[in-house]
């Protein structure tokens, strides 16, 4: 392939990626825990739009258990948009098996 080809490539995958970079915020995933007792929600960029508590879950007695919950179904959501946010990349590379980080997609970091 000629570097320039290679080039033009390169810059036409960095196009794509600043337009899906900013999809990200339109991304919407839910985490859940607890059988659905507790959810976050949020976008491809990890930021929390919406926690949801079920008042059967919260004990004064056993604030742990709520902690460990909310934990659970955060790192639910970030996991769900992790994968959102590897199939988008995937079909943007044709395929190409690329670092979810490399353009810094969502300060994944």
């Amino acid at each position: 392939m000629n570097p320039m080809d290679l080039f033009k490539n390169l810059s036409s995958l960095q196009s794509k990626m600043g337009e899906a970079q900013e999809q990200l915020k339109h991304i919407s995933v839910t985490g859940t825990a607890g059988g659905d007792m507790v959810r976050i929600t949020m976008n491809g960029e990890f930021t929390v739009l919406k926690v949801e508590i079920s008042p059967d879950v919260i004990d004064p007695n056993d604030p742990e258990l709520i902690q460990d919950l909310v934990l659970a179904a955060a790192t639910d959501a970030q996991h769900k948009a992790k994968e959102v946010i590897r199939e988008q990349m995937s079909s943007l590379t044709g395929g190409m098996n690329l670092p979810p980080d490399l353009f810094n997609m969502g300060n994944m970091g």
